[in-house]
């Protein structure tokens, strides 16, 4: 929303009141419609209408499927355009509502070529749906001096090597797998902490089994991070273990700061890291083959030097904010 305001198109945003994302578009100076704190998708159906009736409106993109359902109860295919983005890698629902609510966008726009084979899958014309890949800001890549501070924020100076992975704490971004591959990473590099940042439910079971593997003084949960950029600033090399996922925003942003990547070559993660080119691949999510990769990156500086220079290019290239908006505004055009 900000790069369409930016290029001189009028946007506005239905949203939850009182929501983070209503929130901070209010502080960047957009116009935000609220709508009741449950995200009712027939509240957000009036409000789509009393747009329509206004006028002015030339597009609607819907950005998760309660939103789309919101459209389509709304009735908003009959007037203008309709996009719907789509952000998950499992099919599309098979019952009538499911599939007309996506049948009623013009087009459809996945996160990853992944995703967008499983919409495929379900069902939906190969010409309505289309690949444009989110984007993360490029940030100035961090001073020596911000480098030393984040890293005495979250390890303190006697730690030689510092990687992690930013994320949920859930089964399917694979933490577990990470852990686990933490004793055959200290086997090799004594001094070595894994940091790992985010919430979930799987945090205590996560933090039972440090303890069980006996790495609990090397491994930092973080819990939630708010200026998740220190993390990003501290760390030598980011591993995401992610076993299936749509695209992968952590990843990309870690790769924006200039970071070596280790991934899974599951999901969509191929389509970001080119193996030995801009990180490493390993083809399984296995712990074993996870930690002689990380202990790769953290061994050899100027391999990691020379993936992470060539991971802040990749997103430079094809996986920038600016990148994803001139796709969009691209599609948008088109209808």
């Amino acid at each position: 929303m900000r790069g369409l305001s930016g290029r001189g198109f009028p946007v506005g945003l239905i949203a939850p009141e009182g929501s983070p994302l209503a929130l901070r578009a209010r502080e960047a100076g957009l116009e935000v419609t609220p709508i009741a704190s449950g995200g009712n998708r027939f509240a957000a159906a009036m409000a789509l209408r009393a747009h329509l009736r206004r006028g002015g409106v030339r597009l609607i993109h819907c950005h998760d499927a309660h939103s789309l359902t919101a459209a389509w109860l709304a009735g908003v295919h009959r007037r203008c355009p309709i996009v719907a983005s789509r952000r998950l890698a499992n099919r599309l629902s098979q019952n009538l509502v499911g599939l007309a609510r996506y049948r009623s966008a013009a087009r459809i726009l996945a996160v990853s070529e992944f995703v967008r084979s499983t919409v495929l899958a379900s069902g939906l014309p190969p010409e309505c749906v289309e690949v444009v890949y989110d984007g993360v800001p490029v940030p100035a890549l961090p001073s020596q001096a911000e480098r030393e501070a984040a890293r005495r924020r979250w390890c303190g100076a006697e730690h030689a090597s510092l990687f992690g992975c930013v994320g949920y704490l859930l089964p399917e971004k694979g933490q577990e797998i990470l852990l686990r591959a933490v004793p055959l990473v200290l086997r090799e590099l004594p001094g070595c902490r894994l940091i790992l940042a985010g919430d979930g439910p799987c945090r205590p079971g996560l933090e039972r089994l440090a303890s069980e593997l006996g790495v609990a003084d090397s491994v930092l949960f973080a819990g939630h991070v708010e200026d998740v950029a220190s993390v990003y600033c501290a760390l030598d090399a980011f591993v995401f273990p992610s076993l299936a996922e749509p695209l992968g925003s952590s990843l990309l942003a870690a790769m924006a700061y200039g970071l070596p990547p280790v991934g899974v070559a599951r999901g969509a993660v191929p389509e970001i890291i080119q193996d030995g080119r801009n990180g490493l691949l390993a083809s399984a999510p296995a712990p074993e083959e996870i930690a002689a990769l990380a202990v790769r990156l953290l061994r050899d500086h100027d391999l990691a030097a020379r993936l992470g220079a060539e991971a802040r290019a990749t997103i430079q290239q094809r996986f920038s904010a600016d990148r994803m908006v001139e796709d969009t505004l691209r599609v948008y055009s088109q209808l």
